[in-house]
């Protein structure tokens, strides 16, 4: 399903809930609707970030401020590219609903909750799986 396709008209204040079948047409619509209002909102910021370091002159007379100023924009730049991998995971949620994956754990297959999601829509695993793959990561970074 394109953005174009078909778009499903959401009752106004519609909220998923665990009352209704998982991952219906509606719940469906709502997480596909969040993630495309989400990546708009940073491909957004990105473009006035960029926006801003082409006006921005960076030659500031005095050193204390030039250095101040490229300190700032080598911050932005960095939260410029992990919002850029944010982007990715996006698009890999998006994906997911096409193929009819989004909301299942990759791991054990298990619905992911419905909080969850909400709070997370790029979210991939349920809480426990997340949680024992974190704590996985830990054992081997101590190794």
């Amino acid at each position: 399903m394109s953005d174009s396709d078909t778009t499903m008209k959401l009752p106004d204040g519609y909220m998923p809930s665990s009352a209704e079948e998982f991952m219906n047409e509606q719940q469906l619509e709502y997480f596909r609707l969040k993630l495309i209002d989400w990546k708009e909102d940073i491909l957004r910021e990105s473009a006035e970030t960029l926006h801003n370091l082409q006006e921005d002159n960076l030659r500031e007379p005095d050193i204390a401020d030039r250095a101040s100023s490229e300190t700032d924009w080598s911050v932005e730049l960095r939260t410029r590219d992990r919002q850029r991998k944010l982007v990715s995971k996006i698009d890999g949620a998006l994906r997911r609903i096409e193929e009819g994956e989004y909301g299942y754990c990759k791991v054990t297959g298990e619905p992911i909750s419905l909080r969850r999601l909400d709070a997370r829509p790029i979210a991939t695993m349920t809480i426990e799986a997340q949680e024992a793959h974190e704590r996985s990561e830990k054992v081997h970074r101590d190794d």
